[in-house]
């Protein structure tokens, strides 16, 4: 079977064409600046062969409708044809409390994300016009929905609630929800399989680390918590995202004449790695440089971003009783053995000890990255979040539901 990825943003379209009888993929790419000037169409073929060039593209459709025109080309397609494409897995980042799994997209799912709009309005909107598009261009085609939040959503009351007025959560369905879940889900599930244990009788801490970044802790193949919360905004920090602050913070800053909008952006876009780091970059790539040639302010910022990890690491190790691994994920987590060192070395009193040959040597790809006899592993672990949508969109379509 041929599984169509869609991962559907604010301005642009994410592809990933899979077989899925060796889970192989066959082409990949983007549409960027969707309704915007100067779209741009980047494809790359499962051999390597890739092509960048500007397209006209108004609208979703449009956007859906180039990247099947590129799959059937003659020189660097993939297909045939376009009924070669048996499914098709969307990326949607908020499913609410209803969305436990992925699903087949019908009315009603499509009214469960519109439900969401107000809970993801970057997210789910852009998400939904992906769908659509491709109802339109593959006519009677399953279309699957794999939610970000859904695989957290096995946590129990006390980890997902906050200490507010509980009508908050019955009338406006405020709570934690969790993010990243696709990713946390396939590492989880790669771990247990690299490990030679059963998934089902795992304890897991994994750290997705990269411009977004956030924690699950796992027991037994479900969270039982995880740091971001309502929204993205929660947890560690992240590229441009404050994570974990007092609340009284935003109305401070609403008091002192910011509008709601200006406390978002800076919240969201202004803070974080870019706030903190005072380099004007949120890559961790500037700012662990400019904190070895001395910038104290570059230093301090990832220290911070170092320290919120142990925090979480430390009260999950807890809450699980114990861990049978902790796992890095993500464009900092994978390729970073600066900063796993950094977490590490802080956490070795729960019984990590790193062997700095294998941390340095592990970028991109799987690996113990502590020694033989550490009481405790750590685990490097590539996430691949479309070929676990790809994965999941091919066990509902099997099972019709």
């Amino acid at each position: 079977m041929k599984i169509l990825v869609i991962n559907a943003g604010s301005s642009s379209l994410k592809f990933t064409l899979y077989s899925m009888a060796q889970e192989k993929m066959l082409a990949k790419g983007q549409v960027e600046r969707i309704g915007l000037s100067n779209p741009v169409l980047k494809y790359q073929r499962h051999d390597g062969i890739g092509v960048e060039a500007n397209v006209k593209v108004e609208s979703y459709v449009d956007a859906i409708d180039t990247v099947s025109k590129k799959l059937l080309d003659k020189d660097v397609g993939v297909l045939e044809n376009l009924s070669e494409v048996q499914a098709i897995g969307h990326r949607v980042v908020h499913g609410g409390e209803q969305m436990t799994k992925p699903v087949i997209i019908d009315t009603h799912v499509k009214g469960v994300i519109r439900d969401c709009f107000t809970l993801a309005p970057l997210h789910n909107p852009p998400n939904m016009m992906g769908i659509e598009a491709c109802e339109k261009m593959f006519p009677g085609v399953h279309n699957v929905a794999v939610f970000d939040t859904a695989f957290h959503q096995s946590m129990p009351p006390e980890s997902y609630l906050y200490a507010l007025p509980y009508e908050l959560y019955t009338k406006y369905g405020i709570r934690r929800y969790g993010f990243h879940g696709t990713s946390h889900n396939y590492v989880a599930i790669s771990t247990a399989k690299f490990l030679g244990k059963p998934f089902s009788e795992l304890k897991l801490m994994t750290f997705h680390l990269g411009n977004g970044c956030s924690a699950a802790a796992i027991s037994n193949g479900v969270v039982v918590d995880t740091s971001m919360g309502m929204t993205p905004l929660e947890g560690l920090v992240m590229g441009t995202r404050c994570g974990d602050i007092d609340p009284a913070i935003v109305i401070r800053l609403f008091n002192l004449g910011m509008t709601p909008d200006e406390i978002d952006k800076t919240l969201n876009k202004k803070s974080g790695l870019l706030g903190v780091g005072g380099i004007n970059s949120s890559d961790m790539r500037d700012i662990i440089n400019a904190s070895e040639d001395g910038d104290q302010q570059a230093l301090r910022a990832l220290r911070m971003f170092v320290s919120r990890i142990v925090k979480y690491a430390g009260s999950y190790y807890a809450i699980l009783g114990g861990v049978d691994a902790i796992v890095f994920t993500g464009g900092i987590g994978e390729y970073s053995a600066y900063v796993r060192k950094m977490v590490l070395d802080k956490i070795s009193c729960l019984g990590f000890d790193l062997d700095v040959e294998k941390n340095e040597s592990c970028k991109g790809k799987a690996g113990i990255i502590t020694t033989k006899s550490s009481r405790n592993v750590a685990v490097v672990m590539p996430t691949n979040e479309e070929l676990m949508i790809a994965r999941e969109t091919l066990g509902v379509v099997a099972n019709g539901k």
